[in-house]
């Protein structure tokens, strides 16, 4: 199966240079045989297979990373698994298996977009229902090369009901009291003790009022931390249900804080500039002239500026169709979003709280935009200014085409092509810039770095202006990475547009900015840990054109610019080859 895989979906540029010499010989005889046959993306392809007792579906992820591709699975009393184009439609396939199997919640245990031809994974995942000694059937899941991915992720999924547990007391705390009380007490919860802390956060918005509820909850929600022997999906589940059901109880007991629609289409007045109305987002189709984006922007002309959308289902454009100047609108979403969230933004604030989709902050001019999880393909594309965060990762081709002053921080990283043509001036300029931090959070909620801070082989690819700073302390990105761009000095100046970035970071997602600092236990200077890349002029390309705009006029020195195309591109390959000798050494001595 791996060389099926290989001839539809080639390895190539450092993906291949990684991969050990005999896998290497085998899959340059299967490019050879195959190259001319495997397909042009984008293209994403899910192939069901029966061998024999064997079940198998196997997804492949496009190589160019032109198509969005999702994996997720849950494991409870049964398992399941899942791979598509979107994470929507996987959320979608868990709340109606929910409603009609308790086995089940909304919530895969992990989510996560391939990375088509990886060396570490192949992009390409294959599920199998396998019949077991005891006559039952086992779900197993491999990647590309056959190595087992671990499906069983720890923590109780047995729900008892709350009745039986003692819920913690938490009246009288302030919101970052009771948060830091909860976090103390959780690694040492059963589940009737948990449900009844949730169900006790509920009840008290009656006394404290849904305000200190909701910033609570909205905590426990966004940020990671020890949840002891409990299953992190299905706590994060009653933590959003627990939620939803404090706000949306303001739809027929108003408060100062939140209010609510009656109906669809019902566009009452708020009482006051600081007042959240709170939308229930299933009626509404996900898109065309009755859309909720559309309805957001009925509800600003009646006075709105503060929203809290709730129970999403793919509804697409949310934030889109405010504009000029948006400044002082806050949309906060919960559930599953779809694409082009925050595109086109002007000045208001956007906090997704979960993952979001593709295409998220197109063409984004002003304002912040917040997401707490991943995003999809796209992120970012022609942005051309504003602030925006990303808690995880970002798929492929993130801040493509973005010019001006777009600022991004990805505490994750990208899978690949980051800051493709990427032409924002000069950072220290007021340019724009990307922050790669690298970094991921382990089971108890610790942040820990990534093996290697971007794993691709296109960084910066034709990029003209900016620059990104990544996180890398143990100098693991090599130059054969850089697509376009190179390594420069990360000076104090860098760190002052920095800075403030990452302190906005830190008030977002709680992550210490000392932390970031922190390599091998010891606090070091932003220059040791941080690395400045910075796009740097193509000969080549130069060439090219040139050699393009004499040929086609057929002027007098078209074979001379030929020539000296030819002569560049001749060294340009050598600096690859030393850069994939530079890159199979390391690989070696590891």
């Amino acid at each position: 199966m791996e060389h099926v895989i290989e001839s539809l979906a080639p390895t190539s540029e450092l993906d291949y240079v990684m991969l050990p010499e005999d896998k290497q010989e085998v899959y340059s005889a299967i490019q050879r045989t195959h190259i001319h046959g495997s397909p042009d993306g984008p293209w994403f392809f899910i192939i069901a297979q029966s061998e024999g007792p064997i079940h198998r579906l196997i997804g492949i992820t496009d190589t160019s990373m032109l198509r969005p591709q999702v994996f997720a699975y849950q494991r409870g009393e049964v398992g399941i698994a899942f791979c598509g184009s979107e994470k929507q439609v996987i959320d979608a396939v868990l709340e109606s298996l929910s409603t009609e199997d308790k086995r089940f919640w909304r919530r895969a245990d992990e989510y996560w977009n391939a990375r088509g031809g990886s060396y570490t994974d192949g992009g390409a995942f294959l599920f199998d229902i396998r019949p077991t000694e005891s006559g039952g059937k086992e779900l197993v899941m491999t990647d590309k090369f056959g190595g087992v991915v671990d499906t069983h992720p720890s923590g109780d999924y047995d729900l008892v009901l709350a009745n039986d547990g003692t819920p913690l007391e938490l009246s009288g705390m302030s919101v970052e009291d009771a948060y830091l009380a909860v976090l103390e007490a959780l690694p040492h919860m059963d589940w009737p003790q948990a449900r009844a802390t949730l169900e006790s956060i509920e009840a008290d918005a009656s006394e404290n009022g849904r305000e200190w509820s909701w910033g609570l909850l909205t905590l426990l929600l966004d940020r990671r931390y020890d949840i002891g022997y409990l299953r992190r999906s299905l706590w994060l589940d009653l933590v959003e249900f627990s939620l939803i059901r404090t706000v949306s109880s303001a739809t027929h007991s108003p408060c100062d804080h939140f209010a609510g629609q009656h109906t669809l289409g019902h566009h009452p007045l708020p009482s006051s500039a600081s007042q959240r109305i709170v939308i229930d987002a299933r009626p509404y189709p996900p898109e065309g002239t009755d859309s909720l984006a559309l309805e957001l922007v009925a509800l600003r002309d009646a006075g709105w500026k503060r929203f809290v959308l709730i129970n999403c289902r793919g509804h697409r454009f949310i934030g889109n169709g405010f504009g000029h100047d948006s400044h002082g609108v806050r949309i906060d979403v919960f559930g599953a979003v779809g694409d082009y969230l925050g595109s086109g933004n002007d000045g208001m604030g956007v906090h997704m709280h979960g993952n979001a989709q593709d295409q998220v902050a197109q063409i984004h001019k002003r304002g912040e935009l917040v997401v707490h999880g991943d995003v999809g393909q796209c992120y970012g594309y022609g942005a051309k200014g504003g602030s925006m965060f990303i808690l995880g990762n970002a798929a492929g081709r993130p801040m493509i085409n973005a010019v001006g002053s777009p600022r991004l921080v990805i505490n994750g990283t990208a899978l690949d092509y980051l800051a493709e043509s990427f032409m924002a001036g000069d950072p220290l300029k007021g340019g724009g810039f990307v922050v790669i931090n690298g970094m991921r959070f382990d089971q108890r909620g610790e942040l820990v770095p990534l093996e290697t801070p971007y794993p691709g082989g296109n960084l910066f690819s034709l990029a003209s202006g900016g620059a990104i700073y990544v996180r890398d302390p143990y100098r693991r990105l090599s130059e054969s990475q850089l697509n376009g761009g190179t390594f420069t000095e990360m000076t104090e100046a860098d760190w002052a547009v920095v800075q403030p970035m990452l302190q906005r970071n830190e008030k977002h997602f709680g992550i210490p900015l000392q932390r970031l600092l922190t390599a091998g236990g010891e606090v070091m200077s932003p220059s040791a840990v941080y690395r400045k890349i910075i796009p740097v002029k193509s000969k080549t390309l130069h060439a090219e054109a040139a050699w393009a705009g004499h040929a086609s006029a057929g002027g007098p020195n078209a074979e001379l610019v030929r020539r000296s195309l030819e002569k560049e591109m001749a060294r340009s390959e050598i600096a690859r080859d030393l850069g994939r000798s530079r890159v199979e050494r390391a690989r070696r001595k590891r």
